[in-house]
């Protein structure tokens, strides 16, 4: 029965917590914000966050000071064992902290940490006594029919979300390396063009030489440099034209690939603003910035 009223408050405080952030965001943003890891009105981290609280520390619930301090440390430990976990696992960080004090890695820090602490009491206190009724109304039978509903939506969105992160991934690494061909590209066309002018200055050099000596030889050597600039500057156009076609190529499919890379990093840049990239940080930074651009225009 224990497991049975564990799995109904950690979906019941996945969506209040959802609520929670949704709420938050809707009054610092004036609109609507998809918030959390999942597609669908669970954040997970809340409900294994308030289960642990209200299950592990039942006993504490007379000493309001042990019961905050206990929770303070519960919870600050969870949420920076998820987001270090997280991290790990899709190489981005889905909120930082860094620029807070008292920060660790920048998955907690203290203010943050206070606030949950003084969260959880409300909740023990306050808010769990109507959920632990509400649970209790729940007939076992359908409480049970409900929670494999549950678990089964949750497992087919965890599913989804992560392929679209890996996905993303994906997306940044192919970003990544296009961005360096092209910039390498950039580099090569600079250098054939220096390379063809500063041969035609050394046969001119040549030439003015040769002048100086012998018109006789001049005139020989003209006709075959000018032959050989001739051949040069033929295969150099043609290497230059090669280069371009492939530069240009290069960007149009960066283009495609930034827009559809837009599209797929919306809703998780929306709902994790403070997101970081570990492997892709200026990229995943102008998407942020794109995304703020187009967000503004509308």
């Amino acid at each position: 029965m224990q497991i049975y009223e564990l799995l109904l408050y950690f979906f019941i405080y996945s969506f209040l917590g959802w609520c929670t952030e949704v709420a938050f965001a809707t009054v610092k943003e004036r609109r609507f914000v998809n918030r959390g890891f999942l597609n669908g009105p669970l954040c997970p981290i809340y409900g294994v966050g308030v289960s642990s609280v209200v299950t592990l520390l039942a006993g504490f619930q007379d000493n309001l000071l042990l019961l905050y301090l206990s929770s303070l440390v519960l919870v600050t430990v969870i949420e920076g064992v998820t987001g270090y976990i997280m991290d790990r696992i899709f190489h981005h960080k889905w909120w930082d902290y860094t620029g807070l004090p008292l920060n660790i890695g920048g998955y907690v820090c203290l203010p943050f940490s206070i606030a949950w602490g003084a969260a959880c009491v409300l909740i023990v206190k306050g808010i769990h006594p109507l959920v632990a009724k509400l649970v209790n109304v729940i007939p076992v039978p359908a409480g049970i029919t409900l929670i494999c509903a549950l678990l089964a939506g949750l497992a087919a969105d965890l599913a989804v979300t992560s392929a679209s992160i890996l996905k993303l991934n994906r997306r940044l690494d192919m970003l990544e390396k296009i961005g360096l061909e092209l910039h390498e590209l950039s580099d090569k066309m600079g250098t054939n063009i220096h390379e063809n002018v500063m041969d035609a200055m050394e046969k001119a050099e040549m030439l003015g030489d040769a002048a100086q000596e012998k018109k006789e030889q001049l005139d020989a050597l003209s006709g075959e440099a000018k032959e050989r600039l001739d051949v040069l500057s033929e295969e150099a156009k043609e290497r230059a034209e090669q280069l371009r076609v492939h530069y240009d190529e290069l960007k149009q499919r960066y283009a495609e690939l930034t827009g559809a890379t837009l599209q797929s990093s919306r809703r998780f840049v929306k709902a994790f603003p403070r997101m970081e990239s570990r492997k892709h940080k200026e990229l995943l930074d102008d998407m942020k910035r794109r995304l703020e651009e187009l967000s503004r225009r509308k």
